[in-house]
């Protein structure tokens, strides 16, 4: 963590400086902002979190609840999504208060006796080697505080306007603040009409701002409906503090999941299917199930072991389908770029509005927070002059199709979960076999924890992999797998993927060839040569890293070199007083290992670029001395600032 850049000040350092704005933050919405994100659940904050570092981006936060989340609905942090938090600087206060998935267990009926449950595997829940972060579990609410917070900290000085409701939208043909909102205060009734530059609604699966839109989901309707409950136990199941897949022979399944602090633990109770014809099926299914009934479901589930609830923080019937709205943004597919007329998006939506998905693989809360990412740094280089307004029409093309593939792996893995377990007496019966849900389970760990994303080379943002080869562990349209190095300067051991934070800048990521030739006359180029993307696309007055923060990894130990002989670029100069930054230079770790050239499979006689979007993707792997290629690839998406 860097900080003092521009004069010591005492305090916090999570408490960054005030932008000229904040002081004069109104207390009631203003008639125009920049964006307007309609609603505070986890899509909202991460999207309100990126836009509060720009203190010259007028953004406002509106929540119909008249406060922040207090407790329930999601609790599962992929490692993807760790990661994420990494660059906002929380993961460290996350991952100490959360429980860590670290084994899951299988149970299903015993061969002896089918009324009660036995111990069939068990298995590591995330691979070696998928992640330098853990899978985690935390209350959503908790989740949600963490970034609340951070925007409370940021140069914005931005929170929330609770106690808005959204009413309705239409958008202009022209205008600087073409998007015109009707509010209206749940308190006193009143209505307000906010004109705003784009606006995005995370309101959820019910969102308004897709209905306003003309946006439509598609896909099934829950006909699946599992209870909830958080609470406090006394059991004798011997696994209550592992995430545990249960399989009763004719009682039902549950899904176990430990919770945060030591004591309370989640149980997501098979309740079986719902008459998706019967339309007063939904409310008499719920009427039905309410959780003294769903306790003792689990309770038969659990035989032969015992159940004592001594407290319910949380109960819900939860009935969520798998689909996916047709579109992201307000663009109709005659308009869209590829169509016979082009608009560009003016309002978005993210999260839940985009997709449902079943709590089963964990991937709605995390995939709604990707979402927000994936846009939250598009606005930001828009509204601040680093990109055309069509680097948003990548949005929806990028994040629909993930989308989709989420939603066909969830529906897959739902009915494995749901199965009923094969009884070896009568498998005319079908059923799951214990062993084939185990080997699903690994073999869906990808995806369940987060780093399946792939974005194709359908967009300016992702390249095509004609160079992939010299980096071959760092996949083009994947996000960057992090590795441990050396920082030159003061030897500590970090992980490179650390350097990234939620700032909206890109990351070049400069492998060293076998003598540093090349590496040196690319940093050269890129400090000096007009055709530079890093003077190119950097305003005047700004600072050199703020756009395309450049790194360099070397060969050599961080002993055999010398911090006084890097290049000009790698000791950037920045903040009034001209001070130096340190930490531009890397080495691997040669005591400890591993070796980050062999880990990740750079190519050890030419090198490497590696070229990270600002939400950790890979957008593009060059070889050294491609300065031309470099140029013009950052050409295509970015604005010439000079």
């Amino acid at each position: 963590m860097q900080f003092y850049l521009n004069g010591y000040t005492p305090g916090d350092p999570d408490l960054q400086d005030a932008g000229p704005a904040a002081a004069l933050r109104p207390a009631r919405i203003p008639d125009l902002v920049d964006v307007l994100v309609i609603g505070s659940g986890p899509a909202g904050v991460v999207l309100a979190a990126q836009l509060a570092a720009f203190p010259g981006i007028h953004t406002r936060l509106v929540e119909r609840r008249s406060g922040p989340l207090q407790v329930g609905q999601a609790d599962g942090i992929a490692c993807r999504t760790v990661e994420m938090f990494q660059a906002f600087g929380l993961a460290d206060q996350l991952m100490r208060e959360a429980y860590w998935v670290n084994e899951t267990v299988f149970w299903r009926p015993s061969p002896d006796d089918r009324s009660q449950i036995m111990r069939t595997g068990r298995v590591q829940d995330v691979e070696d080697g998928l992640s330098e972060m853990p899978h985690v579990i935390v209350n959503q609410a908790r989740l949600q505080q963490y970034l609340l917070d951070h925007m409370r900290l940021s140069p914005s000085r931005l929170e929330p306007d609770y106690g808005m409701e959204f009413i309705g939208l239409t958008v202009e043909p022209d205008g600087s603040h073409p998007v015109v909102v009707t509010l209206r205060d749940a308190a006193t009734g009143t209505g307000s009409t906010v004109r705003a530059r784009y606006v995005v609604g995370c309101d959820g699966a019910r969102s308004r701002v897709r209905d306003a839109i003309g946006a439509v989901p598609r896909g099934d309707f829950a006909n699946h409906a599992w209870g909830v409950v958080d609470m406090l136990a006394v059991t004798d199941f011997p696994d209550i503090r592992l995430k545990a897949a249960i399989q009763s022979a004719d009682a039902g399944n549950i899904l176990l999941i430990p919770r945060e602090g030591g004591y309370l633990v989640r149980l997501y109770v098979d309740l079986g299917e719902i008459d998706a014809n019967d339309p007063d099926g939904r409310e008499a299914f719920r009427d039905k199930h309410t959780q003294a009934s769903v306790i003792a479901t689990a309770q038969r589930v659990l035989r032969p072991y015992t159940l004592d609830v001594k407290s319910v923080v949380w109960f819900a019937v939860y009935q969520v389908g798998q689909r996916v709205t047709d579109r992201f943004d307000d663009v109709p597919a005659g308009q869209a770029a590829d169509g016979p007329t082009t608009r560009l998006p003016r309002v978005f939506i993210a999260g839940d509005a985009c997709h449902t998905h079943s709590a089963k693989a964990g991937q709605g809360m995390n995939v709604s927070m990707q979402d927000a990412f994936n846009l939250g740094w598009k606005l930001a280089a828009v509204l601040d002059g680093r990109a055309s307004p069509a680097l948003l029409q990548t949005y929806s093309a990028e994040r629909q199709a993930i989308a989709q593939g989420l939603i066909d792996f969830d529906r897959a893995w739902s009915k494995t979960m749901a199965s009923q377990p094969k009884d070896p007496a009568r498998p005319e019966l079908g059923g799951v076999d214990p062993a084939e849900l185990q080997a699903a389970f690994v073999q869906a760990g990808r995806y369940t924890a987060g780093v399946a994303t792939h974005y194709a080379s359908t967009t300016v943002l992702t390249a095509l992999p004609t160079h992939q080869g010299l980096a071959t562990g760092f996949t083009i349209g994947m996000r960057l797998h992090s590795a441990p190095v050396v920082r030159l300067a003061d030897a500590k051991r970090v992980q490179l993927g650390h350097v990234a934070l939620a700032d909206g800048a890109w990351r070049l990521y400069l492998f060293a060839d076998v003598d540093s030739q090349r590496l040196c006359a690319l940093l050269q180029f890129l400090a000096e040569s007009p055709t530079s993307p890093v003077l190119r696309h950097t305003p005047a007055g700004a600072e050199i890293d703020s756009v395309i923060d450049v790194r360099a990894v070397f060969q050599q130990g961080h002993r055999a070199l010398r911090v006084q002989d890097l290049p000009p670029l790698l000791l950037p100069r920045k903040g009034r007083f001209g001070l130096i930054d340190y930490e531009k230079a890397f080495a691997p770790d040669l005591q400890h290992g591993p070796d980050i050239f062999s880990l990740r499979g750079i190519d050890r006689q030419q090198g490497a670029v590696v070229v990270v979007r600002p939400d950790q993707y890979v957008a593009n792997v060059l070889p050294l001395q491609a300065h031309a290629d470099l140029a013009a690839f950052f050409a295509q998406c970015m604005l010439d600032r000079r």
